[in-house]
């Protein structure tokens, strides 16, 4: 292209065409999202609350916590990620496997998907608030004892299921646990060995 061409009415430099893109691009973006302006506009203002996270209190294995957090975190992303108990485990994140069973105020529910928001003020106990200094609780020792575990992710799950079922019902008959467990699974299929854990934990609980 000569010098003329550039000193010509119509030109457009190369400069002045990607600013111009750019422009072009901005405007067509803000159009095709309109919820990111939105959103922009939600982020708090300096020195203000941010709605999008909350403090919760809660006491984990006997110890109070008061923590800010955000409002979408599940209580197993709270006790593994906030307190550092990382004894319960992540396998599904969607009630199928059971390896997030944490005992909330003394009933077993699953903590992937529960947020800790929602049970703020109340009492967890995980897998690492069962044994008394390094004396195991029964049912641990049952499953050391009789073998009720290969790979061991689904075991805390499994225990603090077993946990709950021994405090409301003592003397399990092995339909009770099986029907209690069932919402644990175990990959490697150690069911049998689980049955005989429970039964022997059981036992061991009530003499």
């Amino acid at each position: 292209m000569s010098h003329e061409d550039s000193q010509s009415p119509g030109f457009v430099s190369r400069r002045t065409f990607l600013r111009g893109s750019a422009l072009a691009t901005g405007a067509l973006s803000a159009a095709l999202l309109p919820g990111a302006d939105a959103e922009a506009q939600q982020l708090p203002e300096a020195g203000t609350a941010d709605p999008r996270r909350t403090t919760v209190e809660m006491t984990v294995n006997g110890v109070a916590y008061r923590k800010e957090i955000a409002n979408h975190t599940t209580l197993a992303q709270f006790l593994r990620e906030d307190l550092d108990l990382t004894g319960t485990k992540i396998g599904c994140d969607r009630l199928q496997c059971g390896a997030c069973t944490v005992l909330l105020n003394g009933r077993n529910v699953y903590a992937c998907t529960t947020l800790a928001v929602e049970v703020s003020g109340a009492t967890v106990q995980t897998i690492e608030g069962l044994a008394t200094g390094d004396r195991l609780h029964p049912i641990q020792q049952a499953f050391v004892d009789h073998s009720g575990f290969q790979c061991g992710f689904c075991t805390s799950g499994q225990i603090m299921t077993a946990k709950a079922l021994l405090e409301r019902t003592p003397s399990p008959t092995e339909d009770q646990v099986r029907s209690a467990m069932a919402g644990n699974m175990c990959r490697c299929s150690a069911y049998k060995r689980i049955l005989e854990s429970v039964m022997a934990a059981s036992r061991q609980m009530r003499a």
